[in-house]
């Protein structure tokens, strides 16, 4: 597996990683996280995905060539309670399912692990969906990270995790 900087055309190409997530999702019938619709297409999101593409914090993990995952990596969120310390910020993480059970996520966050060591920071955060099974929460944990605390938006029930690399 080779991680990569982003390059253009890179945001419509994460787009369909959220679709194909998203089909995944609704297939197990859990669509409380994204929705039922697919990303692409929608105004919000395609800027949304143009802005973590310009953003310059976005990598993009391939299998073969092939594009499998996608990190974005920056600033807080702005409904995410401020760290007390500099922190490298997991904003975005999605897998194209097509390679779904190949470690593509816990690549990416290891990824993550190391920039935060390159950059002398001693936190990484990340905020997940945290509904349903609480599944998504038992992954991050998995991969090594601790819960904050949860946090909603709206309706959305999140957990903010953190990891120190």
């Amino acid at each position: 597996m080779k991680i990569r900087h982003a390059r253009p055309g890179d945001d419509t190409l994460v787009l369909t990683m959220f679709d194909s997530a998203i089909a995944w999702l609704v297939s197990q019938n859990r669509t409380g996280q994204w929705g039922t619709r697919p990303f692409t297409g929608d105004p919000r999101r395609t800027q949304q995905a143009t802005d973590w593409l310009t953003g310059g914090g976005m990598r993009i993990a391939e299998i073969d060539g092939r594009p499998a995952g996608c990190i974005v990596v920056g600033d807080a969120l702005p409904y995410v309670t401020p760290a007390t310390e500099p922190e490298l910020y997991v904003q975005v993480l999605v897998i194209d399912q097509r390679h779904a059970g190949r470690s593509v996520g816990r690549r990416l966050l290891q990824w993550a692990f190391q920039e935060a060591r390159d950059r002398n920071l001693g936190l990484v955060r990340v905020d997940c969906y945290a509904g349903d099974d609480g599944r998504l929460v038992s992954y991050y944990e998995s991969c090594g990270f601790t819960r904050d605390q949860p946090f909603t938006v709206g309706e959305w029930p999140g957990m903010i995790l953190h990891h120190r690399p």
